[in-house]
């Protein structure tokens, strides 16, 4: 029985075929119930709702952040280090555009992490980090 509460997060997206074969095919997110308009996927055990909406995607705002330029508007997930590099290759060998290349942030500082920004087909962007200390995630 889940005892976590688990975290949903509904997105616009301009294609549910492209939604499908990015979020479910490269990224590996089962499937679960869907529509004609939206479609719903397991991210590491929470909820995302891809919604057919394409004059709601994208947006370019970003905000200054250990010397990148961040996505403003993203979302992802804490993974393990071996997951974290394991994601990393599988994007690159998989020709994935990063708008922020694998690389480790905050070096030296309690906030070190590894992080990786890339855009899904519909311009959403998306975060995927991890700390070799989990207890650091909110140090501060």
């Amino acid at each position: 029985m889940q005892t976590a509460p688990l975290f949903h997060l509904a997105f616009p997206v301009r294609d549910l075929a492209e939604a499908r074969r990015f979020y479910g095919q490269l990224l590996g997110c089962p499937e679960g119930r869907s529509s004609a308009d939206w479609v719903d996927f397991d991210f590491h055990g929470h909820q995302i709702v891809a919604h057919l909406a394409p004059q709601e995607c994208g947006s370019a705002a970003t905000s200054a952040v250990d010397g990148d330029n961040v996505p403003v508007r993203h979302f992802g997930v804490i993974l393990s280090i071996p997951a974290w590099h394991a994601l990393a290759d599988k994007l690159t060998a998989a020709g994935t555009s990063f708008v922020i290349e694998p690389h480790v942030r905050f070096k030296g500082e309690v906030g070190e992490q590894a992080t990786m920004f890339f855009l899904d087909p519909s311009g959403n962007a998306l975060e995927f980090k991890a700390f070799a200390d989990m207890s650091r995630v909110f140090a501060k």
